[in-house]
């Protein structure tokens, strides 16, 4: 057996001021329960330009062109702050804007179920050309330029057959069809939604390759690990987003497949990842999830309430490659794995113990021996707003209590711990985005640097959403 070893990371992020309006659930379910509420009529003021978003600390964190370390110096909170000099494109990754993202979902649909109106699918053909890593896409979006579709038809598409409108600056410019009269897994929502997935997981994928200098056709195995569920009447979870994504990424040689977790998902996904190439089944497999129309200004309310922007406003991605030992990279250890057993409970401390403690302990390791841990990254901006404190720090006390009760630490030591091996959020609230993931580009350069020896990727999951267990 062969060890396996992470070969690369990156991650994307689509600034969808538009989409956050209209297909955002807080925003949709607000029209129908309360359709002339407050917060209707302010949230518009409330959202940011591209320009903003791309400056936005933990939004230039996430796509690597500034650590964790040097946000978590910079003062909080981080809303009204911008790093000099922000570019969409960072070293991980990069920030896309929404009229190219509408060109990109065109590109990568593949039942004709996305109209663009003519003069803007001209100019999302353009913005697609000029990528660096989406110009062999555009194709399809210049053909749809060609076909001169009026506003129009789009129009009566939205008002006569149930077409879900995509909008640019509040002006419609383009809609996904439903993709059946009466299925409700292919209605207009639904595809939308998937066709969103699919897009910035194509993103993600194109990243991982031309960031890390990996050819995809040496990718056998791709496991898609994010939120939504493709399928039809028949079946209707049952993919396959993987597939999909690497059929337009030049993963020619890949099969692959979904594997849903809620937001516990990418954590599953890497160690069926690690697992597959340490039992020689694949060679390089690759993990990648898209993001979540459904989370965008999940907070809003909140946001808009206190004055803030909406910071919910960005769609997320990521995607990661495991490979066998090259000698270099670091090393995913399958023999120190903790798992949420069904008997395990739901008590935070039970959990917490169950994922961190007890698979270190069998492992001969303390909690102190584990140089950075990397829990649920949510973005404090958005999160204590709302009313949910500061989640990565919350997580770094229980481990730290936990360390307490093992007696790697003494209790007046819990701060230290906390800033040793603690992390500062960064990460969107994209559900499955934050779980432990978005440390791994991080992890793996301080790795080959020498800065760190033992990363514990951390990833838990809400089950209960599912109304199929507590």
């Amino acid at each position: 057996m062969t060890h396996p070893v992470l070969k690369g990371a990156a991650y994307i992020l689509v600034h969808t001021p538009d989409m956050t309006l209209q297909n955002g659930t807080t925003q949709t379910t607000e029209r129908v329960v309360n359709p002339d509420s407050e917060y209707l009529k302010q949230i518009e003021g409330h959202m940011r330009l591209f320009d903003k978003a791309v400056s936005y600390p933990p939004n230039q964190a996430y796509i690597g062109s500034i650590t964790p370390e040097e946000l978590k110096g910079m003062e909080f909170p981080w809303y009204d702050k911008a790093v000099d000099g922000a570019s969409r494109f960072g070293r991980l990754g990069e920030i896309m804007p929404q009229e190219e993202f509408y060109g990109l979902i065109k590109a990568v649909d593949s039942f004709d179920l996305v109209m663009l109106e003519a003069g803007f699918a001209g100019k999302a053909a353009a913005a697609l050309k000029a990528h660096p890593l989406l110009g062999g896409l555009a194709e399809k979006v210049e053909k749809a330029a060609s076909l001169g579709l009026a506003l129009s038809e789009i129009t009566a598409q939205v008002d006569e057959q149930h077409a879900e409108g995509l909008y640019q600056n509040g002006a419609l410019v383009g809609c996904v069809k439903r993709a059946h009269d009466i299925d409700p897994n292919l209605n207009a929502h639904v595809m939308l939604e998937n066709l969103v997935s699919k897009a910035s997981g194509v993103l993600a994928f194109l990243n991982l390759s031309d960031k890390n200098g990996i050819d995809p056709g040496t990718v056998d195995y791709v496991i898609e690990c994010s939120e939504e569920a493709c399928g039809d009447m028949n079946q209707r979870g049952g993919g396959n987003f993987a597939k999909a994504i690497a059929e337009l990424t030049g993963a020619v040689n890949a099969t692959g497949s979904d594997v849903r977790g809620f937001c516990a998902a990418p954590t599953h996904a890497l160690i069926q990842a690690a697992s597959l190439v340490k039992a020689g089944t694949y060679k390089n497999v690759a993990v990648v999830a898209g993001g979540a129309t459904a989370k965008l200004g999940m907070n809003g309310k909140d946001h808009v309430k206190k004055g803030l922007p909406i910071l919910e406003d960005v769609v997320g991605g990521f995607a990661a490659l495991i490979g066998r030992d090259d000698g270099v990279s670091p090393i995913l250890n399958t023999d120190i794995v903790g798992t949420h057993t069904v008997g395990t409970g739901s008590a935070p401390q039970a959990v917490m113990t169950a994922l961190v403690a007890k698979p270190l302990q069998n492992a001969g390791l303390k909690i102190t021996d584990i140089d950075k841990f990397s829990v649920e990254m949510q973005n404090p901006d958005i999160t204590k707003p709302a009313g949910a404190g500061d989640v990565p720090e919350a997580n770094y006390k229980m481990i730290a209590a936990l360390a307490v009760m093992k007696k790697d630490i003494n209790r007046e030591d819990i701060p230290a711990f906390v800033e040793k091996h603690g992390l500062t959020g960064w990460a969107p609230t994209q559900g499955h985005i934050p779980s432990g993931v978005p440390y791994l580009g991080f992890a793996r350069e301080a790795m080959l640097k020498g800065k760190l020896n033992r990363v514990m990727i951390v990833g838990k999951g809400s089950l209960f959403l599912g109304r199929m267990t507590n």
